[in-house]
């Protein structure tokens, strides 16, 4: 039973390193339908200090977005 644990948390962590930023593929679809249709140009989703990091564009401005778990903007901050 250790060993079956031991082999899953493993495979989960590799799934997480191997994405890059440990958010799985539904989650990402989430974030960028919800975006979508707020007008975003969603171009690359990170997490930063527990919080769902979005680099996108709106009306020809670069923005980027932070999210809590919600997918509630909580910050905006336009890119130079």
């Amino acid at each position: 039973m250790i060993r079956i644990l031991t082999v899953a948390l493993a495979l989960t962590a590799t799934s997480a390193l191997a994405s890059g930023h440990g958010m799985d593929k539904a989650r990402e679809d989430q974030i960028r339908t919800t975006l979508t249709t707020q007008g975003y140009e969603v171009r690359k989703i990170d997490m930063e200090d527990g919080m769902i990091e979005v680099y996108a564009l709106k009306d020809g401005a670069r923005i980027e977005l932070y999210l809590d778990n919600d997918l509630k903007i909580v910050r905006t901050k336009t890119a130079d």
